[in-house]
């Protein structure tokens, strides 16, 4: 994807993809001091927006920053979707602490508001996964907020491309099964569907949130607990979830195959599909 595929809008103006929008001094580009939010687009329209919204407030409130304007991000979200519908595509905004010195000291500066949205290909049908020797700390200051510091993942995620795998699973420093860079993990053992807890240091996923509801309300059993990372060693089924791969069958961890059938994984495939049919804003 270049940059001229992506719209992007800055403080109340549509800018030029890769011309200068932000300053320098921004605290998001010398410090990662600000939170952000995915949504998938679907046939020029955001999915589950009030949930990110509300997701969006969340980090804001944990990181120490002023309230965000969604008003304003609302109106980036149109301006950046105005014109040719995008049939698919990712709707990105961020909220960042502004202009601020070059430590991690904080000004009293006024946030800044982007929003980007592009076109981007469809997810696999499947995947493999990989995973690192890094942990998540699941007593970060920062646990559970979608910041703007990445580091960690493009780091796994990189070594995860290198090795032909879709995603690379972390564990947290309990040794216990946490998540993947950008995406949430569950495993199928026994018919029951399992996925780490908040408390396991990951980030709550929105598409994970919806699996969660949507499969309970179906019938399927859907637990949240503590699971040991040797758990993918032994699971019947494991399968990730993202606000772009929605519900993304895993076909392999690292050598060990998973293939078809996947009867569980299947079905919470088709019940996520029917829920959002029904509704771009559930």
């Amino acid at each position: 994807m270049t940059g001229t595929n992506i719209r992007v809008w800055v403080d109340g103006d549509l800018v030029e993809p890769e011309g200068p929008a932000v300053s320098a001094l921004d605290h998001a580009v010398t410090v990662g001091d600000g939170v952000f939010e995915t949504a998938k687009i679907l046939d020029g329209a955001p999915f589950a927006l009030a949930r990110h919204h509300r997701r969006l407030l969340h980090s804001a409130a944990g990181l120490g920053l002023p309230v965000p304007d969604l008003a304003l991000v609302d109106k980036g979200v149109a301006a950046v979707l105005e014109g040719d519908p995008i049939a698919f595509g990712r709707l990105r905004y961020s909220v960042t602490g502004g202009v601020g010195p070059l430590g991690s000291d904080r000004n009293e500066a006024s946030l800044t508001t982007i929003v980007l949205a592009a076109p981007q290909a469809r997810p696999p049908v499947s995947g493999r996964l990989t995973v690192v020797p890094w942990t998540r700390n699941e007593r970060s200051a920062v646990v559970g907020l979608k910041t703007t510091s990445y580091a960690e993942n493009v780091v796994a995620l990189a070594r995860a491309k290198a090795v032909g795998a879709v995603e690379a699973v972390f564990g947290n420093t309990r040794g216990e099964l946490c998540e993947c860079t950008g995406s949430n993990i569950f495993v199928v053992v026994d018919g029951v569907v399992l996925t780490p807890p908040a408390d396991s240091g990951l980030l709550a996923g929105i598409t994970r949130e919806l699996v969660i509801e949507w499969g309970r309300d179906a019938g399927v059993e859907v637990r949240e607990q503590a699971l040991p990372l040797d758990v993918l060693t032994t699971a019947d089924e494991v399968f990730i979830t993202s606000s772009t791969k929605d519900v993304l069958p895993i076909d392999a961890v690292d050598d060990r195959q998973l293939p078809p059938p996947r009867p569980v994984t299947t079905a919470l495939q088709e019940i996520f599909r029917r829920n959002a049919e029904r509704t771009l804003d559930p």
